[in-house]
């Protein structure tokens, strides 16, 4: 996919940062769209479906969290990348993003060309998992069913018992990953090197985060926790 045909939707409340942000992805060739808060972002994501969308924390109208949230409630966005970019680097914020469904997270302030990079680097991801869903001859791996529940790798769907259950990118993939050998311990490591990969850093409490979330949609008897270790999938 060409940059012309990626669509990056910049939301922040600061006009100055959405000007600055905005020239340096266009210089890359990024088609970019623009929010100045968590409401309006919602109604443009919905109207132009954007690959990224790069959320600011604290805004007026409805903050980057809620937005977030909201965001990863519409089937048609659960392929989009969302990631915070904002001034807040406690902990606390930062998770509270990945449990509201971000992918990822960019602290201010941050130079133009190292933002570029992160940004490529999301798109990678983006691009890399597209290529994973298919298998050599261009064709999309069947549905994976594991106990009573379908998991479509395709529509980044899935059915539990005839009830539909909407995931967020991040964890579908960690669930995929799991339920693709039910049994098997995946260790941190190997959680994060094949759903987030190795271009940005990201902590192990992202991934228990990430766990618990999907304990509480799927069900917690389904997922184990190997102490020290990682974590595995009984059904």
């Amino acid at each position: 996919m060409d940059n012309k045909d990626i669509k990056i939707l910049l939301v922040d409340d600061e006009i100055d940062i959405l000007e600055i942000v905005g020239y340096n992805l266009k210089q890359e060739g990024y088609a970019i769209f623009t929010a100045e808060n968590g409401l309006e972002a919602i109604k443009k994501a919905k109207k132009i479906e954007p690959h990224l969308i790069i959320l600011d924390v604290m805004m007026p109208e409805m903050d980057g969290i809620e937005a977030c949230e909201q965001l990863r409630k519409l089937p048609e966005l659960q392929n989009t990348l969302i990631t915070f970019f904002t001034a807040r680097g406690e902990d606390y914020s930062q998770i509270a993003g990945f449990d509201a469904g971000a992918d990822d997270y960019i602290s201010k302030p941050v130079k133009p060309k190292v933002l570029v990079s992160k940004v490529k680097a999301l798109l990678r991801r983006f691009a890399n998992a597209e290529a994973k869903a298919e298998t050599k001859d261009g064709l999309h791996e069947d549905t994976l069913v594991v106990g009573d529940i379908e998991i479509n790798r395709e529509e980044y769907k899935i059915i539990k018992a005839g009830q539909e259950i909407i995931l967020p990118r991040k964890e579908f993939e960690l669930f995929y990953l799991l339920a693709s050998k039910p049994g098997k311990v995946f260790k941190r490591d190997e959680i994060l090197d094949k759903v987030w990969g190795n271009e940005v850093i990201v902590g192990g409490r992202t991934i228990d985060v990430h766990i618990r979330k999907l304990r509480e949609k799927i069900g917690d008897e389904v997922f184990k926790t190997i102490k020290g270790v990682g974590y595995k999938i009984e059904i």
